[in-house]
């Protein structure tokens, strides 16, 4: 039977979870997830968890930090002055938002804190910093 191998386009069902146990995505109800297997298009640990995987084979994958989203980096933590706020925005923790940088280049950010004079933003992925834990079945390799 064919495995999995660098180069192949495989489509995985998933269910994707914290260390606590709370799902964060899954592809229940959804089409399968569709990617071409070592070309980055996913995270390092789930591409290299479905090498030589064979079709209809089910497993969990525990994928450490730094095959995942990487560790949360001070560096893309901010203070910003509430001044520079629209006047109709009323930031709140865990809200998202998009700033732009001076490129123009557009990129969410998460309202961490709100003082009263800043507001602290996180350009984190929001899994930064969490290892995961993925259920995954290879349902077909294309």
């Amino acid at each position: 039977m064919q495995q999995v191998k660098t180069g192949d386009t495989v489509r995985v069902h998933y269910h994707g979870r914290l260390e606590n146990g709370d799902t964060f995505d899954k592809s229940e109800g959804k089409a399968p997830l569709e990617f071409k297997v070592g070309t980055g298009s996913v995270i390092k640990g789930f591409d290299n968890g479905v090498l030589d995987m064979k079709v209809g084979e089910k497993k969990t994958l525990n994928i450490p930090v730094e095959e995942a989203y990487g560790p949360k980096s001070d560096e893309l933590i901010m203070e910003f002055p509430k001044a520079n706020i629209p006047a109709d925005l009323n930031p709140e923790v865990g809200m998202e938002l998009q700033m732009s940088n001076p490129q123009g280049q557009v990129f969410p950010v998460r309202v961490a804190a709100v003082g009263a004079e800043f507001i602290t933003l996180d350009a984190n992925h929001p899994l930064a910093g969490e290892p995961l834990i993925f259920d995954i079945e290879l349902v077909e390799i294309v």
